[in-house]
């Protein structure tokens, strides 16, 4: 299923929060990502009403099936464009920067070659 990159980033944003503090409240994802806690909110919102995002009775979020398959999605391919954009000679911020714009774009066939690329590279070194 398709879904906005906003979506994406948010999925994201709390995958990341949950690997690195094993909790994630709303607020966490509004420092994290620089967003104001009212947008976080509607967000979350959003996520939880299309099934992505669940909230428990203490205000934290869980990534559903579908939310983590997603969220799994996006992050590996951040992380691959970064190391990838980095290895090019890309400055690790810029590479970042374009990796997070990239990775809601380009096609599974384009990752999946770049991705495959970029593993037959590093295992040469």
């Amino acid at each position: 299923m398709k879904i906005q990159e906003s979506a994406e980033n948010y999925l994201e944003a709390i995958l990341v929060l949950m690997q690195r503090n094993g909790q994630v409240r709303s607020i966490d994802v509004a420092h994290y990502t620089g967003y104001s806690k009212p947008s976080i909110s509607r967000a979350v919102g959003l996520l939880r009403d299309n099934g992505y995002v669940s909230i428990d009775q203490n205000g934290l979020l869980g990534l559903t099936e579908s939310g983590l398959q997603i969220a799994e999605t996006i992050y590996e391919r951040h992380t691959v464009l970064t190391e990838l954009l980095t290895l090019l000679g890309v400055s690790p911020e810029t590479a970042a920067e374009d990796a997070c714009r990239i990775e809601h774009v380009i096609s599974a066939e384009t990752f999946d070659k770049l991705k495959a690329h970029a593993r037959h590279y590093t295992d040469k070194q």
